[in-house]
This record gives structure tokens, sequence and C-alpha cells, in this order.
């Protein structure tokens, strides 16, 4: 039976000797490596040598007592941090009570080397087996509190303006008719909706939009801040608090005149008229300019008659039409007899259903359609259908609407931008129909930014439920140490870190995109590219997200309690509300090639000279190899590099995509053909400019904050999303020379080592997005 000797040589075995017996089995493998380094180990007395020979024998194990007095005096010798087993060989000879006061041994560094090939040849993990032999690192450990230090200096920096109407609005989620329980039968929900959208009408939060002159705060962006706090709360009464007081409200306000807004704002406000906005068909979404569904003006009876042509052509998805909805915003086409100031010819794409000769067709114009009573009885000539169960937003009550030859008056025309006289005449301010029907839609801008803002609340609000949790669950760890975070693993630095670093730089660029809407007189042009690219990457980056933290929750975040499967579904539609998002990123695009035609055709000889030296002075700059080469963490950090590279792939892929356009459009391809053939490049466009708008942003909210930690802190988050940005795009960089493969090399180190530094303070970058623990709502999320 093995036995413990006192004979120094055996105890330098000692620990190699339990490791190989922690399991209970001595293995073959384990048995010849050790065998070989006995053969090999001239400095071994034959004492040592017979004593390390009985624990090798597979049939013979050590018994549990000797075996625990191993280990015990392994132990006694480590505590001090031994790193392996060699090591710690050598820390159980010299901690022998038999060789107090005794030289340094003689043959130390020959033992050394027999036990580190010992233990490379059983390829342990020293200071793991160690650990396993010692039960080191065992003890409970006990979590400590949160640090918030900052959370509240981080705070005011990525919310929005207009604190007080964000207080108010909070105010109203925590009443009982806004927390709608999940699971809630179909019918219920939407009528519990419609309460809780009375109540937010009650609380004086459905007018703030509206002109004062009509009981409302006359404050567009306050809407959108009202609406991007709503987005904490259930999801339904977000939408159909936005169908009822921003898209139908919105759309008599924006497209109006007094006489309308006299009339119905302050009851829309109030919820005494609620009503849909019926824009989308069945067979027309994102194409507006194409609707099908017809007003034919009738001099006789001076009144239109609304007509929807086919199946085709009905009204679909029309939020609020399928219950509560008394009147509709109807966009139609607008078809006067013949005689106007222009006309344009109906959708080319269907000639089978041309306008009769005897009208002209002046395009898609918004009209105010009465489809039930007072009662809620549907009027004769409208049908309604209801579209039934959806994937998420089950408490709005979806319907597709048909007309049938139904009368409106003259004055149902929201009639801002075109008029009909009562002989039936028309005319415009804007004689273009082309830019008519565009500057009636950009009227209508409010929405794709407010969907922007409420995408950014739900991923803060999934990021806080995913932080705080991976930051307490434990899994795994060291072997014989103690479990671990799970949010201190790499992996899920990884996933979580960058969605963090890009939701504060998306914050900031949110909020510059709702202060550049506030302005009374902004860029109308450069205001819609950057409504539609925003709207798009804010939307995708929640979904993204949602995802992401849903996974990281592992099994809990799949429970319904914990609101996952609730956002992901309720938030999905994001990316089609307010124009689907590749048709948005293809509109942002278009505008950006129309900004560059319209400089570079502004631009004299020695205008256009300058602009191509200071071209080609910035490409030298940039492809210079010192650059493209450089990989040190500080030049990697640079908001100066960081910005230039995204600038430089913004405004190359601009360039190559206005002549990839004029080469087709030279050489006799239809416009729609060469637009569709570049298609893939102008979505690349769109994003590379969302990327160096969002950045700036970033830098701008950071230029203006005072100096201290806070500032800091934000400042490497910051620069975390610049990182993980250019890393996401490498590919491109590489291909195009100007990275070079060690630099991108770098840059995947570099946000490996951001996400590692800050992972300890994410819960305080989370809790910086300030929202409370009822709004959180996930148990797995709650403050501890």
């Amino acid at each position: 039976t093995p036995t413990l000797s006192r004979d120094p040589t055996f105890l330098a075995f000692l620990p190699v000797l339990c490791a190989v017996w922690a399991d209970g089995l001595m293995e073959d493998d384990e048995l010849d490596a050790v065998n070989r380094a006995l053969d090999g180990a001239a400095w071994m007395t034959s004492e040592g040598r017979a004593r390390v020979r009985e624990w090798l024998d597979p049939c013979n194990p050590p018994s549990p007592v000797v075996f625990g007095a191993a280990t015990a005096a392994v132990r006694a010798a480590t505590r001090n941090g031994t790193l392996t087993l060699t090591r710690a060989g050598i820390a159980v000879v010299e901690a022998d009570p038999v060789r107090a006061g005794r030289d340094a041994v003689a043959w130390r560094d020959e033992a050394i080397a027999t036990l580190g090939r010992v233990e490379l040849e059983l390829g342990v993990a020293g200071a793991e087996a160690l650990r396993d032999i010692t039960g080191a690192g065992h003890e409970a450990v006990v979590a400590g509190p949160r640090a918030r230090g900052l959370a509240e200096e981080v705070a005011p920096l990525i919310h929005g303006d207009h604190p007080d109407l964000r207080t108010r609005t909070r105010a109203a989620l925590a009443r009982p008719e806004l927390r709608i329980p999940d699971e809630t039968p179909r019918s219920e929900y939407r009528e519990r909706t419609l309460a809780a959208v009375q109540a937010l009408a009650d609380a004086g939060l459905g007018a703030v939009a509206y002109p004062l002159e009509y009981g409302g705060e006359g404050d567009p962006c306050g809407a959108v801040a009202v609406f991007e706090e709503l987005a904490l709360g259930d999801l339904s009464v977000l939408v159909k608090y936005g169908v009822q007081f921003g898209l139908f409200g919105g759309s008599i306000a924006q497209l109006g005149t007094e006489k309308h807004h006299r009339r119905y704002l302050s009851r829309i406000a109030e919820l005494d008229l609620p009503g849909c906005y019926a824009m989308t068909e069945t067979g027309h979404g994102s194409n507006v300019r194409d609707l099908r569904t017809t007003a034919t003006y009738d001099p006789a009876t001076a009144g239109f008659v609304i007509d929807t042509p086919d199946e085709d052509a009905r009204k679909d998805y029309i939020g609020n039409a399928a219950l509560h909805g008394r009147m509709a915003t109807v966009f139609a086409r607008l078809r006067v007899p013949c005689g106007g100031e222009d006309s344009m010819p109906g959708p080319h794409h269907h000639p089978d259903v041309p306008a009769p000769p005897q009208l002209d067709d002046h395009g898609v114009h918004a009209f105010l359609v009465p489809i039930r009573d007072e009662r809620g009885t549907v009027l004769p000539g409208v049908h309604i259908e209801d579209c039934g169960a959806k994937e998420g937003l089950n408490g709005v009550d979806n319907g597709r609407i048909r007309f049938d030859g139904v009368r409106v008056p003259r004055d149902a025309l929201l009639d801002r931008f075109a008029q009909v006289t009562p002989a039936g005449e028309y005319h415009s301010p804007i004689p273009s129909p082309g830019r008519r029907f565009f500057t009636m839609l950009g009227t209508l801008i409010a929405g794709r930014i407010s969907i922007a803002a409420a995408s950014q609340s739900v991923a803060k609000k999934a990021l806080v439920v995913a932080v705080r949790y991976t930051s307490e669950r434990r899994q795994f760890g060291p072997a014989a140490g103690p479990e671990v975070p799970v949010l201190d693993y790499l992996a899920l630095q990884r996933e979580l870190l960058p969605r963090v670093a890009r939701t504060y730089a998306m914050a900031f660029a949110v909020r510059e995109l709702i202060r550049r809407y506030a302005d009374p007189e902004p860029d109308r042009r450069e205001l819609e590219v950057r409504a539609a690219a925003l709207k798009a990457a804010a939307s995708r980056h929640a979904l993204d997200t949602l995802q992401a933290c849903r996974e990281a929750c592992g099994g809990q975040g799949y429970l319904s309690e914990n609101h996952f499967a609730r956002l992901k579904a309720d938030t999905d539609v994001f990316a089609t509300f307010e124009g689907a998002n590749p048709v948005l990123l293809q509109l942002a695009a278009k505008g950006l090639l129309s900004r560059y035609r319209r400089e570079m055709g502004d631009l004299s000889m020695w205008g256009m000279a300058r602009y191509l030296a200071e071209l080609a002075g910035t490409r030298l700059a940039d492809m210079n190899p010192v650059v493209t080469r450089r990989t040190d963490p500080d030049h990697l950090a640079d908001p100066d590099f960081q910005h230039s590279a995204m600038l430089y792939r913004e405004e190359r892929l601009l360039r190559s995509a206005a002549r990839r356009l004029k080469a087709r459009l030279d050489q006799g391809m239809d416009s729609f053909d060469a637009v569709n053939d570049c298609q893939d490049h102008l979505i690349t466009l769109a994003r590379a400019h969302v990327d160096r708008i969002v950045l700036e942003a970033a830098h701008d909210a950071l230029g203006a904050m005072q100096e201290g930690e806070a500032k800091a802190l934000v400042a490497r988050v910051v620069t975390l999303h610049g990182l993980a940005t250019l890393e996401d795009q490498r590919a491109w960089y590489l291909e195009k020379g100007y990275f070079e493969s060690s630099k991108s090399e770098a840059v995947r180190n570099e946000v490996n080592r951001y996400c590692r530094t800050l992972a300890p303070r994410a819960v305080e970058l989370v809790d910086a997005f300030g929202i409370p623990d009822e709004l959180v709502g996930a148990p797995i999320g709650l403050k501890r």
C-alpha cells in the first residue's frame, strides 16, 4: 500500500502523484510518463525512487487517509501562491520540518527540469491541477455592492432634452391602466390598450405636438421625447398612441389647414375622435407614389368619391381600423375633370386599370374619410375586416379597409399643398407633381425620428437586463476555483460591451437628429437623409441587441417574465414601420448622391481642380504605408484616425457609386435598372454614412462634456464603439488596402482589450440609462 515518506526526492514528486490520483484512477499514459521521468532522474535517492514506484500501481491506489495527508502537505506548502506542480514539489521539500535550517536543495534545478517534463507529458495545467488537489478557492464568494458612482453623472449626457415631459410620461406609465400583463387574451388586450391610450390623453400627452391655439403644447420634439419614454412600457400602447396622435393627428396638423385644425385637433388629442392612418395598401407598402385608391372629384356635388378599384388596392394593416377608429386619413389618387394645371398618368405598372380619359390624375393626396359613426357602426360603402393575430403588438387592432363609392365633402382634402375649387380646378403652390409629393411626405418625418428614438429605448432596456444578470450569474471558473460571473468571459463581453457602446453613440446621434428637427429652418434634404438612415440603423441595432441579450441570459432570457420574447415580437416590425429599412437606406443613399451631384455641379473649374487636389492629398495621407501599417493602441484609439477611416469609406463608396450609376446611364440603361444594378452598393453607402454620423455625434457630445471621470469613462465607451465599427468593416478596409493584415489584427485585439477593461464598469454604464426597476420589469434585471 502506498505510504508517505520523508525522503526529499519523494516529496518533490508528491504534487505530481496527487495530480495523477486526483480522479481515483491511474491511467496507463500517466504511469508511463512518471516511469520515464524516474528512469532519467539521477538526482533521486533509491529510497525516493522506491516510494514513488509504490504509488504507480494502478491496482493499488493510496488509501483515503494517505491521500488526504498527501494533499494536506501540498496545501500547507503552497498557501503562499505556488503556481505549478513543479514548483509545488520543491515547496513541499523546503517546507518539511526535518529540513529546517538546512541549506538549499542541491538538486533543485535537476528536479525542476524532470518534474517540468512530467507536467508537459501529462498534459495538465499545473496551476489548475494544483488548485484541484488543494481545494484552494472553494470558499463561498459573496458579490459586493455594485458601484454606481458615475451613473448619475453620465445619465444626463445620454438622455434627451425635455426632462419635464419625460417625467410626466414616466408618471403616466406607472398608472395601473398602462400595466397590461402578458398573455392577456387578444380581445381584452385591445380594450385595455385603448384604455391606456385614453389615460395618456387624459394626462395631456396626446396634444404635445399640436399648436397652442388648439390645446397643444406646440412642441413636436417633445412629442418624440414622450414616444421614446413610452417605449419603455407596453409597445402596443406605444404604437396605438403613435397611430392616434402621431400619424392620424399629425397628418391633419401637417397636411391640413386652419379649418381642419380647428375642427379636429382638440378632439383627437382627447381621444374623442379615434382615427387611422390609411396609407399602406395590400399591393403597395413602401411604394406610396403608386397607391391605387382613388378620390375622384364630382363637381355636381362639390365632393370626392373614394373608391377601392380591386382587392390589391384595399388599405391594409391599418392600426385602429379593426375596432376603434371612426375616421381615417386616406391616401388616394386625386382625380379631377380634365383641364387642371398639371396632371400625371396613373400607376405605370397597372396599365389595365388606367384613369378614365376624361379625368386628370394629380397623384397621391390625403383625405379625411369617416369610417364609423359615433356608436361605432361601420358606415355605408366602407368595408372593414380584422387582420387578426400578429407576431406581436396584439393590443393594436389592425384592419383592412375597402371603399365603395364613399362620398366626402370638398374640404375633406387636406389642402396645405393643393386645393380643388368648387368647379373642380386643381391648384398647388408647388408646380412639380414629383416635388409636391415628396414635400407632402417630408412633413411626416417625425414618424421615422420617433421609431429611431423608441428603438433606442428598447435596446437600453434589453442591455440593462442582460448586463445586470450576467454580472451576477456565475458559471464555471478555474479548476477548484470559484465560479465566476459570466460577464467575465471575453466571448460574452464581446456580445454585450460593443452593443452598450453603440447604444451610447446612437443615443448621441438620435439626440442630435431631434435637435436638427427642432430647427425652425432646417436643411430638409439633410434632415430626411439622416432620419431615414438613423431609423434603419437604430431599429436594426435594437433587433440585434435584443437577440444578443436574450442569448446572454440563457434559459432565464427565454422565460416570459423576463420580457425578451414580448420585446422581440413587438419590436420586429420596427424594421418595417415608417418605411422598410432597405428602402430607407436606398433613400438615404440617393439623397447623398443628389447632394454630391449638386456640389460637383456648383464647382467652378478652379474649384474642381482644388477638390481633386485635396482628394489626392487625402488619399496619399490615408494610404501612406506608415499609416496603413501602424498598430499602436494610441493610434487606433485616436478619434481623428477613427473618423478619418469612416469618412474615407463613405466618400470612396459615394464616388464609386456615382461612377457606376453614371456609366450605366451613359450606356443607355434605364435609371431604374441602373439603380437596381447598384443596389447593394447604395445600401452599403448608406450604412457607411450612418457609421460616420454616429461617430461624429458621439465625438461632438464628448467635446461638450466637462473634464472629469465621467467624461473619461464615456470617452472609452465611444472609443470601443469606433473600434468595433472598424472591426465590423475590416474586410472592406483590407480589400481597399486601407488596412494591412497586422493593423486588422491589432484592431481586433484592441476591441478585446477595451471589452475587458470596460466589463467591470458595465453595470454603471447601463445604470446610467436611468430606467427604474418598475419599467425594467424583468426579475433578473432588477437592481440588487
